[in-house]
């Protein structure tokens, strides 16, 4: 080239770096114009979380057995937001703290603070692994609170505070923070953090409205209403016609009203919703039941009719008995048993059994049966009249069914990972049986592949479970057998074998 096409060259090339120095300038002051846009939003986000916090805080004291448990879920969540905001917020003044104009975002186009702050090498320094590890607990420390009934929302924050690598293409990879952090401008990484301090406020915002909404679905779910059969009586002659009404009624047992009158007089015998009827029958006849439930709404008594009838039939003969639980007892256990004759007082009946029935309050009896395969309850009465009464049921004997072993308090194989396996609580259980028994476990067996059998004392890995656990792989099961169980309160009964749980290590 001549000399003159190389000057000119040359001052294209020079023109084309002022642009770009120009343009790298503009993008600093955007981020930082971007920056503080995030923080305005956050100080309004933060506002109107303050109002929601306070408005649930309020309905818990009105009305905590809607709303206490949703209370509490969101104490632990504004203290865990607030905690991680907090610690983004004193990085970001770290970071900042040597720029003397916090408005000139063009001179924060250093890269050097992250990079010796975070990196060390290709590896990370200390603060780098805290940065990451603080946004992973707060997502599950999140995810753990709200429980498994949120599911949808838990979803949103694994993908709203995911750090997994990032996928360049062609099957190669790059670390999440290597690619939101290193080599970028101060201002740059100052807006990132404002971006989660955003993501922050988002998600309280979110489970707020979650919380409050699931709620307001579930008082307003068809599950919480009953199907209401309103009778013009409650007793007919053979072919006579049936006539009344079904209407549909929703069941709050938080809702109580201020005053009932009942038949003409102030009534006040009312529990978790319900106005309990309670009195006496009277004669043989047809009877009126009304009267009106008196509501506060907005200070003022909001008047709520009711009315029903009922028929007074003469007395049968014949004694009803009935098993709480089917006509089956189990041995080792109390066996609530209801006894009853319409038209005859508790007080009036006796109630014996060839085995083990012992008398509770009123028509409440409880059986133990011993080591006998059918028990026979008996039911003496004499109704007003004179006459005497006598009915009896049979009911089979049997025993308790095997129990399960438990990890975690779940059954048969449970997937976990080998760090967690040593903080399992082992315990046993009876899914699907009809009564709710509490099980103590005192010892148990552990077998992890290629190692001997450990014999466990209690209900949590000893110092030797873990030696042989610490040699497990992936893909290994843990089996845990061999579990000795028993009753509570009642040690001397000799459950069946304890069926054995197995642990899969995951990783």
């Amino acid at each position: 080239m001549s000399p003159r096409q190389k000057m000119i060259n040359l001052m294209y090339l020079v023109f084309i770096a002022m642009l770009a120095m120009n343009m790298s300038k503009e993008v600093l002051s955007a981020f930082g114009f971007m920056n503080e846009e995030l923080l305005a939003s956050n100080l309004s986000t933060t506002d109107k979380n303050t109002l929601a916090y306070a408005g649930l805080v309020t309905k818990a004291n009105e009305q905590p057995a809607k709303y206490k448990s949703l209370n509490d879920k969101a104490v632990v969540i504004k203290k865990l937001s607030s905690d991680f905001y907090s610690y983004l917020s004193n990085l970001k003044t770290a970071m900042t703290k040597e720029i003397e104009d916090q408005d000139d975002y063009e001179s924060m186009d250093k890269t050097n603070f992250l990079d010796e702050y975070f990196f060390k090498g290709d590896g990370y320094t200390k603060e780098g692994k805290d940065f990451v590890n603080r946004i992973n607990g707060y997502r599950t420390s999140l995810t753990n609170t709200l429980g498994s009934e949120y599911k949808q929302l838990t979803n949103v924050l694994a993908k709203r505070f995911n750090t997994d690598d990032r996928s360049l293409g062609k099957g190669v990879t790059k670390k999440w923070l290597d690619s939101r952090y290193k080599g970028f401008p101060l201002i740059a990484s100052v807006t990132s953090l404002t971006q989660i301090q955003a993501k922050i406020k988002n998600t309280e915002s979110d489970v707020l409205t979650t919380l409050l909404g699931g709620q307001l679905e579930s008082e307003v779910s068809m599950s919480n209403y009953n199907g209401i059969v309103s009778l013009k009586k409650n007793a007919y002659y053979p072919g006579e016609k049936v006539t009344g009404s079904i209407v549909l009624g929703r069941y709050d047992p938080t809702l109580k009203p201020n005053k009932v009158i009942l038949n003409g007089k102030e009534y006040d015998n009312f529990k978790d919703g319900e106005v309990i009827l309670d009195f006496k029958a009277g004669t043989v006849g047809d009877k009126d039941i009304n009267g009106t439930i008196f509501f506060m709404e907005n200070n003022k008594e909001i008047p709520v009719p009711f009315s029903n009838t009922y028929s007074v039939i003469p007395q049968p003969n014949n004694a009803v008995v009935s098993a709480d639980r089917m006509n089956v007892v189990y041995r080792g256990i109390e066996n609530p048993i209801s006894v009853s004759l319409p038209g005859v007082s508790d007080n009036s009946l006796k109630a014996t059994a060839t085995s083990g029935l012992l008398k509770g309050s009123g028509a409440k009896y409880t059986l133990m049966p011993g080591k006998v395969n059918q028990v026979e309850i008996v039911v003496k009465a004499t109704l007003d009249n004179g006459t005497p009464v006598t009915s009896k049921k049979p009911f089979r004997v049997k025993d308790i069914p095997a129990a399960m072993g438990t990890a975690r308090g779940e059954f048969g194989i449970v997937r976990m990972p080998k760090n967690s396996v040593s903080r399992v609580v082992v315990g046993a259980g009876l899914p699907d049986f009809v009564f709710d028994l509490d099980l103590i476990v005192s010892s148990f067996k552990v077998k992890v592949p290629r190692q001997l059998t450990v014999v466990v004392n209690g209900t949590t890995f000893s110092a030797a479970a873990k030696k042989i656990l610490a040699r497990a792989r992936r893909g290994d099961v843990i089996t845990i057998f061999d579990i000795k169980a028993t009753i509570k309160g009642n040690s001397s009964y000799k459950l069946k074998k304890v069926l054995p749980v197995s642990i899969e290590i995951t990783n």
